[in-house]
């Protein structure tokens, strides 16, 4: 049985979230996020670069993390993740059944990512608690350190800001405050350079130059691209150009030369990423699905990785060398 259908059998029964204006008992108080920090456009970037980076790093073990607040509480991709980026075995029970289990397992993985990433308790941002009780921004504060010390060069977005918003039940009614948290970092003039650069040469325009540099590749094999978002889908074309420019040899039984369903294209564009990364050409965590359902900037970053890196031998090849203008 494979990991991701294994641990959705033992999710347990997910609890309905309590309401904003939920009673609260004299003395207690609730913290959450604003609406209006649910509804940010640069929240939901973050969420969707740092699940991406999750799935590629866990694509191997067949995990697949749909939302960082069901998926990640109970310790389990915690312990699998950690685990690949620290390179280091964790002894924590692998099957957790049980709440009070599962509550131990992401305390012994917490404790070992706390001591990995160096940070004094004071400044930590995230417990035990929080992240088994499902606190999207304690997970969030979480993930973008083990991003920041693994993985450096992961394009999170900047000056990512979330405001949450704090209820006390007091004597006297109830009393709200508001509080500001940043989640990643302001960018400066000396961040420029360690930015991702595809974000800026996207607004170029630059599937021109992309098209002409894929179909003289592909002019051997008889091969002609005239649609990038549509001819890269099934994976086909995009298997026989990385085995152009790569010198790989793909045999049929491999892959599907003439995909039927989607989970055959899928296949295709699977392999096709997983060349690309064994040659080290992906620095940007891609979803195949994205390229699947025709994803212009993903398929486009994808091309432009081979295009970087083959560009130079165009003047060898007796063809023009320029710059992506």
């Amino acid at each position: 049985m494979e990991a991701e259908t294994l641990y959705n059998l033992l999710q347990l029964p997910k609890e309905a979230t309590p309401p904003a204006d939920e009673e609260l008992l004299q003395g207690q108080k609730k913290k959450y996020l604003s609406p209006t920090s649910r509804a940010d456009p640069k929240l939901a970037e973050l969420q969707k670069v740092l699940m991406e980076w999750i799935n590629t790093q866990l694509h191997s073990e067949h995990i697949v993390v749909r939302s960082l607040e069901e998926d990640m509480f109970d310790g389990l991709i915690l312990h699998h993740l950690f685990q690949k980026l620290a390179a280091l075995k964790v002894e924590a029970e692998e099957i957790a059944l049980t709440a009070a289990s599962q509550r131990r397992k992401l305390e012994v993985v917490l404790e070992a990512a706390n001591q990995s990433l160096q940070v004094e308790e004071l400044q930590v941002k995230w417990s035990v608690e929080t992240i088994f009780n499902k606190d999207l921004l304690a997970t969030l504060h979480l993930l973008v350190a083990l991003a920041k010390r693994f993985q450096p060069d992961l394009p999170l977005p900047s000056n990512v800001q979330v405001e949450m918003v704090t209820t006390e039940s007091t004597r006297s009614g109830l009393k709200s405050k508001k509080l500001v948290e940043q989640l990643t970092d302001c960018s400066t003039d000396k961040d420029q350079p360690s930015k991702d650069v595809f974000d800026e040469l996207f607004k170029l325009a630059p599937e021109k130059a992309i098209v002409n540099f894929v179909n003289q590749k592909l002019d051997r094999l008889g091969l002609s691209v005239q649609n990038l978002d549509t001819q890269f889908s099934d994976g086909v074309i995009l298997l026989l150009l990385i085995g152009q420019l790569e010198g790989f040899f793909l045999h049929l039984k491999e892959f599907y030369l003439t995909p039927s369903s989607p989970a055959e294209m899928l296949h295709n564009v699977t392999l096709a990423l997983e060349l690309l990364k064994d040659e080290g050409l992906l620095s940007y965590p891609i979803s195949p699905e994205d390229i699947v359902n025709k994803d212009a900037k993903s398929t486009l970053r994808v091309l432009y990785s081979l295009f970087y890196k083959h560009k130079l031998k165009e003047s060898t090849d007796g063809m023009p060398c320029g710059s992506l203008n």
